[in-house]
């Protein structure tokens, strides 16, 4: 049998780049506990024990930006005394003025978004990066009990399709962070044990399946002293692992008034409503904005050839049943909540809890 292979990877609470998604987030959620109407663009780099928070803000909310920071460094699991240095300004009036509107919401940015899904999984996610954000959840929650464990890893899981299908795991990758002393052979069945065999379903696995762990060796200088951090740098784990397109802006540190956020979110909730609704075994959804306008300016959908109806009648069901604009958006999904660090880590889509991952019954 000839066989196309998918990887996606993922990676754990205590990578770099989330470390920084988190702190955006969990500022974010800070924000919009005291001012729903908060309009935040606030990011944060890290390196070593210094991080740099900084961006636009106009808010009521008065906010200790270090102290929430360090607050979320330590939940991670780092226990190094962070220095933070803070430079956040006021968002432009000129973009305030043009997003902000108790009648009709204006994007807060022009731009492209994407959603996705497919029947492939039960989550209506692609099972490679369904996989690998398990193992990295998995791995990020078993460092509690295994203490030698540091909060830094990666994942990465290989499928094998046939006609579309996934069929086989071939290859599952982790490199898990670690204290010194520990030997190779001792992390690897740590990881087998622990990790990999509680996470995996067994269906998936046949004696072809390759398992590499810690494939560098030692992986005791981790996190922010291996490699720095920034925000938005992780937009393919946090959408599809690279099925599909993804969208020009990332998620985290951006209040629902940005169309990267809110509308990428609304797009996997029409793409997982459609595909749940029967019409095709999957499908992309584009939608681009312009800042300080409402409504799209276009709307594309793609099924890969697999509709049921023509796409022509599929996108005229979604333009019935659905409204793309702003301020609906953030209505009908409930978006001025505090409710974004919980998604900032092992992906934003294809988990429970979340508003766009409710399935809509569908009109037609």
């Amino acid at each position: 049998m000839e066989f196309i292979y998918f990887t996606s990877e993922s990676v754990t609470d205590g990578h770099p780049d989330k470390m920084c998604d988190q702190i955006a987030d969990a500022i974010l959620d800070a924000a919009l506990s005291e001012d729903v109407h908060a309009k935040m663009a606030v990011e944060a780099t890290i390196k070593d024990d210094f991080v740099l928070v900084y961006g636009e803000a106009n808010t009521t909310a008065v906010l200790d930006y270090a102290a929430i920071a360090k607050n979320v460094i330590a939940d991670i699991g780092y226990t190094e005394n962070y220095e933070v240095l803070v430079k956040v300004n006021k968002q432009s009036a000129q973009i305030n003025h043009a997003v902000t509107s108790e009648e009709n919401v204006g994007a807060g940015d022009q731009g492209i978004m994407f959603g996705y899904a497919t029947n492939e999984t039960e989550s209506y996610m692609p099972l490679p990066i369904e996989l690998a954000h398990k193992l990295s959840k998995q791995l990020s929650d078993v460092k509690r009990d295994i203490t030698w464990l540091l909060p830094d890893g990666k994942t990465q899981v290989t499928v094998a399709y046939k006609d579309g299908k996934p069929v086989f795991v071939h290859t599952v990758l982790v490199s898990a962070s670690h204290m010194p002393g520990h030997s190779a052979e001792e992390i690897r069945e740590t990881i087998m044990e622990h990790v990999i065999k509680p996470v995996i379903d067994p269906k998936w696995l046949t004696e072809e399946t390759r398992y590499i762990i810690n494939p560098s060796g030692e992986f005791s200088i981790a996190g922010p002293f291996s490699d720095s951090g920034t925000t938005g740098r992780k937009i393919v784990v946090d959408t599809y692992g690279g099925v599909g397109r993804i969208g020009g802006g990332c998620f985290s540190s951006k209040d629902p008034s940005k169309v990267d956020r809110s509308a990428a979110y609304y797009s996997r909730y029409v793409a997982k409503s459609v595909v749940a609704a029967g019409l095709a075994d999957k499908i992309e959804i584009q939608l681009s904005y312009a800042i300080g306008l409402s409504d799209p300016l276009s709307i594309h959908i793609d099924t890969f050839g697999t509709h049921k109806r023509p796409e022509s009648e599929i996108l005229e069901i979604i333009k019935n049943n659905f409204n793309f604009k702003v301020g609906n958006i953030i209505k009908e999904l409930d978006l001025l909540r505090p409710i974004y660090r919980e998604s900032a880590n092992f992906g934003a889509f294809g988990r429970d809890g979340f508003p766009w991952e409710t399935i809509k019954k569908l009109t037609f």
